[in-house]
């Protein structure tokens, strides 16, 4: 039944511990792969993407089928959305078709359009504002590697993208200290800060959001950047260089953090760029361990909303 229906567009529409089910679900299916074999058998998940994907889209077809379900690729150069069909008209159909939908796009409106008008259960696998699923991977990754969340400082430097609004928001969810540097006129939106501190009322999380790197990542767990230049961004990318030079994390920046921080990125990382080649393979990165687990926290996702 539609009132009954179950989407994941944002973590802020969970409780902190639905959120924690999902991580150690995530967690159970990763060491259990057979335990959840035929989970989701004969369901149907349609994939759309309007932006280039390599994680989410493997990540989600192989999750799906690990599951025991089928993955179905929608490219929105394939599908009448791509050709003016209102988002409404294309989330009754599919409904028709299919189990659930995740969709890649850009605008977060056009993600909560499909879950509105949809029967079926929507994921939001990217827009511009968010990226929820990364961010639930993140998380997994560092509750296995530090033991827990509550009391951990992530320190983001960057661009004030979809990344750190879903790093933000979740960090202040969980009780983890949210620290964020970015460049003046770069910097994460105020809607998005009001939600990072309203939650932070609630958990205890500390939130610093600066200008400077260097005050941003002082006593570090984690060390979080993501591309200078995001795509739909590209006519900006000589000029972001220029305005962003200053918050390469390097080998002499990651010294202000703990000592036993890990460096995060969620990829495809420009390496020279915002990051160094001696950081990201380094001993600290945990960089490949966060795209491994796209695919175990979105399968637990999708059980959770599939079964």
């Amino acid at each position: 039944m539609i009132e009954n229906k179950k989407d994941f567009l944002t973590t802020q529409d969970f409780s902190r511990d639905a959120l924690c089910k999902l991580l150690y679900l995530a967690m159970d299916i990763k060491k259990n792969k057979a335990k959840y074999a035929e989970a989701l058998k004969s369901k149907k998940l349609g994939m759309i993407f309007e932006k280039s994907s390599t994680r989410t889209r493997v990540s989600f077809e192989a999750g799906i089928y690990e599951l025991g379900g089928v993955g179905i690729f929608l490219s929105s150069r394939d599908i009448q959305i791509g050709r003016g069909e209102p988002i409404s008209d294309t989330a009754k159909v599919l409904s028709r078709y299919l189990d659930a939908i995740m969709i890649r796009t850009y605008k977060q409106e056009d993600v909560e359009e499909l879950a509105k008008n949809a029967s079926i259960p929507v994921i939001n696998g990217l827009t511009d504002l968010l990226h929820p699923c990364q961010a639930m991977a993140d998380f997994q990754t560092i509750l296995e590697i530090k033991g827990k969340l509550e009391g951990i400082k992530l320190c983001f430097v960057g661009d004030g993208n979809n990344m750190a609004n879903s790093l933000g928001i979740l960090a202040s969810q969980m009780g983890m200290h949210f620290s964020i540097a970015s460049p003046r006129g770069y910097e994460i939106k105020e809607n998005i800060v009001s939600i990072i501190k309203e939650n932070a009322k609630e958990t205890g999380s500390k939130i610093n959001i600066t200008n400077n790197p260097v005050e941003a990542i002082e006593g570090a767990d984690v060390v979080y950047t993501d591309v200078w230049t995001s795509m739909g961004k590209e006519a900006e990318a000589l000029e972001r260089k220029k305005v962003f030079s200053d918050y390469q994390i390097n080998m002499s920046l990651v010294k202000k953090a703990s000592s036993d921080f890990i460096f995060m990125h969620c990829l495809p990382a420009h390496r020279g760029e915002e990051v160094t080649d001696d950081v990201i393979d380094g001993s600290h990165s945990v960089v490949f361990d966060q795209a491994e687990n796209r695919l175990h926290i979105q399968k637990a996702i999708l059980y959770e909303l599939m079964k």
